[in-house]
């Protein structure tokens, strides 16, 4: 058996889960910093069978963070937040990452693979984006060898974003498109950007090298045609109707609050509508959405994915 070490943050959560799965595939022995509670299958048992020891995530403990990660080959950073909230900030998840990242150079951490975002810009006045482009600046300058992966939206399991489009499409005569909706936009399937990951940091030959990779499926979609795909999938092909971004935002506010929840932000707008979800570099995974829609349309929808409460 591989004893090698490797500590992905939030293993609980989405594209940690996927990273760590991939690894114990591997057979080499996984970790995570988190403060979820384990995930059960539908038997009530941990869906890793007890084979990923759980560490706090307590940045403010810059030694128990180290501590954890002595002996660490690999740490995979899948952490973030979406949005600027009451009980989280962007600030504060950049403040954050540079802490766990110090924390993982002090640990001795050979190399750090890290979930950034397509188009960052440090200088940028959208928060998601200046934030992580700042968290790639630091990284950068840490003097720790390192994969930088770029994705934009992902899709699979119970990933928010195509999912919500598909609950609202399953329940409303009409969609709202923010403008003309000819921005686009660039799924990967959760799976294959934990692929993308795991090879980063398992093949020994890049330990040394630094990367920085976009991390986009094979298909890129006009923002109207993304929805219209979805909808044609699950039997829902609404009307599409062009809405200010500024109408947009009220309504969202207005939905979200009988939700529970934060649908979107002015700022996620401002980023769509931009274009700063997509790319012109080539597609580096194989899964295409519209594969995946016509084996999952069934239950795709079907429930609201709450980021909140998952939070």
């Amino acid at each position: 058996m591989n004893t090698e070490k490797h500590v992905v943050t939030g293993a609980f959560g989405l594209s940690g889960r996927f990273i760590a799965q991939r690894l114990l595939k591997r057979g080499v022995v996984v970790e995570t910093l988190t403060n979820t509670r384990p995930q059960v299958d539908a038997t009530g048992a941990d869906v890793f069978g007890g084979r990923v020891k759980a560490h706090p995530l307590n940045f403010a403990d810059a030694a128990g963070l180290a501590r954890s990660l002595e002996g660490a080959a690999v740490l995979y950073n899948t952490y973030w937040v979406r949005f600027d909230h009451k009980r989280f900030t962007h600030e504060q998840a950049v403040r954050n990452t540079f802490a766990l990242f110090e924390a993982a150079k002090r640990a001795g951490v050979r190399r750090i693979v890290h979930v950034s975002i397509t188009n960052p810009d440090a200088a940028s006045d959208l928060p998601y984006f200046r934030g992580k482009g700042q968290i790639e600046n630091f990284l950068r300058d840490l003097g720790v060898a390192h994969t930088i992966l770029r994705p934009a939206v992902l899709f699979g399991d119970n990933a928010i974003l195509l999912n919500n489009i598909a609950w609202m499409l399953r329940r409303f005569p009409m969609f709202g498109i923010f403008g003309d909706g000819r921005y686009r936009i660039e799924p990967i399937h959760v799976d294959d950007l934990a692929a993308l990951a795991v090879e980063q940091g398992t093949f020994s030959e890049r330990a040394a090298s630094s990367v920085t990779m976009d991390a986009k499926g094979p298909e890129s979609y006009e923002y109207r045609d993304l929805v219209r795909t979805i909808g044609k999938a699950i039997g829902r092909e609404r009307k599409l109707v062009s809405i200010s971004a500024r109408t947009g935002h009220a309504m969202g506010r207005v939905f979200g609050a009988l939700m529970g929840d934060v649908v979107i932000t002015r700022e996620e707008i401002r980023g769509l509508m931009a274009g700063l979800l997509a790319t012109d570099s080539p597609p580096n995974a194989p899964t295409k959405l519209s594969d995946w829609l016509a084996a999952n349309a069934g239950g795709l929808g079907k429930t609201y994915q709450n980021e909140l409460k998952r939070r």
